[in-house]
């Protein structure tokens, strides 16, 4: 199974450090927040990494490489322009293959069991999605979860944790270079009965602005 990676956000909610830094390259705990998930897929047994580039992409390419020193083949998706998630998922398929991949938000610091995702079959499910605990800014949560299907009910509610197994058939109805977020694909087919997933309680931070990333950061200090 291969990996990708989320990496061409501008980052606008931390601004402006990411108005010179790639917001995959911020820093916490020492390292890039996209490190820390390298070293994990790495760990986990994968061997192949997709990358998806935009804002400062080619700071992003500079820094990583190849992935030898992670140990890792990394390949990267260039995007002229920003597509958006399942946009920037439809023009990474030639690179990913036709199996089920790994998805991973590059913007967001977490320690769940990348070996055991590795093993997910999906089935006729067309992803199987981490979910977290709401966090507090985001109290009405994105999916619910029952019986490890992922769905659209009222309660209990949970927050997509950015970190699924994915059938490239998921994102097949966007044309390649067309912008297309993710949301509108995964609750159709959460409608449908084609999601599956589960419930992580662990380590878990979405990184997407100053305040986050600073309690982060003294997490990472204080435990590490």
């Amino acid at each position: 199974m291969k990996a990708m990676l989320l990496a061409a956000g501008r980052g606008e909610r931390l601004r402006p450090l990411t108005d010179a830094i790639p917001k995959a390259l911020v820093e916490a705990g020492g390292k890039p927040l996209i490190a820390w998930h390298l070293e994990r897929l790495a760990r986990a047994g994968f061997a192949e990494a997709v990358i998806n580039v935009w804002h400062l992409g080619e700071r992003i390419i500079e820094r990583l490489g190849d992935g030898a020193r992670f140990g890792l083949r990394i390949s990267y998706s260039r995007e002229r322009e920003r597509l958006e998630t399942a946009g920037g998922i439809a023009n990474a398929l030639g690179l990913l293959g036709r199996e089920p991949f790994l998805l991973v938000n590059a913007d967001v610091y977490c320690e769940c069991d990348f070996a055991r995702l590795r093993g997910i079959a999906l089935g006729e499910s067309l992803a199987y999605l981490v979910l977290v605990p709401n966090p507090p800014h985001r109290p009405k949560g994105d999916f619910s979860l029952r019986g490890g299907r992922v769905g659209d009910e009222a309660a209990p509610r949970y927050t997509y944790a950015g970190v699924a197994v994915m059938a490239p058939a998921l994102v097949r109805p966007v044309t390649p270079g067309a912008k297309a977020p993710l949301a509108p694909l995964l609750y159709d087919a959460a409608a449908r009965g084609l999601l599956g997933g589960e419930l992580y309680e662990g380590l878990w931070q979405d990184v997407g602005t100053i305040e986050r990333l600073a309690e982060l950061e003294n997490f990472l200090r204080e435990n590490r």
